[in-house]
């Protein structure tokens, strides 16, 4: 499928918001965030030279996006591409309820059947107004510092017990999601975008990730700009 941005809505998390820690501002005993000026979409909307009107809003999930894309329907409807990065809140838990009870079963904010569901419906009604939309897979997380951070303040030890004992059990959960983002551009026959692999194919990725070990810092963010515009490169007849 070849693809030509000119105007272009996204919706998504504080990924595509372009959100990064504060480290200048961030407070002895925690993180504050900011919203970078070099974030990826900024930094494409310059580079390529298009109109992107960015709707992703901190701590965004795919159940909210149906919301959003009904809200600025008359957006979408005058955009050539709909561009969306949901999951990394999806897959996320109530790491304070894990805490306090690591013994019982828990669940993440969307289990991944209806982050499916949501994000299939949220597919076939952007075609449904006559867009095309785009779907970004998920980052890289970094499973120490994640942990590190989602533990701060609770019973860490707790939380590693209901992991199975590896902080690692985080990362995997995550590529579940991100495994589910490929299948439903392959089974709607919608464009992925892969900003997974540029994170990957370097030998100390976790340099590209802010220390609360989810969100890019602005060198991921430039990770994820080449990434998508490497896409256009080889989908579309944009000059870049």
């Amino acid at each position: 499928m070849r693809i030509n941005f000119k105007s272009v809505c996204a919706f998504g998390d504080s990924v595509m918001k372009g959100i990064v820690v504060d480290k200048e501002n961030s407070p002895a005993d925690g993180l504050k965030y900011k919203i970078s000026d070099m974030g990826f979409a900024a930094r494409c909307r310059r580079k390529l030279g298009i109109e992107v009107e960015n709707f992703a809003r901190f701590g965004g999930v795919v159940s909210q996006g149906m919301k959003f894309a009904n809200r600025y329907a008359d957006r979408i409807k005058n955009s050539d591409y709909v561009l969306f990065e949901y999951g990394g809140n999806d897959c996320d838990y109530d790491w304070a309820k894990i805490a306090e009870k690591p013994g019982e079963e828990h669940q993440p904010r969307t289990p991944i059947g209806q982050f499916v569901e949501y994000y299939s419906a949220l597919i076939d009604y952007v075609k449904s107004l006559g867009s095309n939309p785009v779907l970004l897979s998920l980052p890289v997380l970094e499973p120490n510092r994640f942990f590190a951070h989602v533990s701060k303040g609770l019973n860490g030890g707790n939380i590693l017990q209901w992991l199975g004992g590896t902080v690692l059990s985080i990362d995997r959960w995550h590529e579940r999601y991100n495994m589910e983002i490929f299948r439903l551009g392959a089974m709607k026959r919608v464009p992925v975008i892969d900003i997974t692999s540029v994170f990957l194919e370097r030998k100390n990725f976790a340099d590209y990730i802010c220390e609360d070990g989810i969100h890019p810092n602005d060198a991921g963010h430039e990770l994820i700009e080449s990434a998508i515009v490497d896409y256009l490169k080889r989908q579309t007849n944009v000059a870049v």
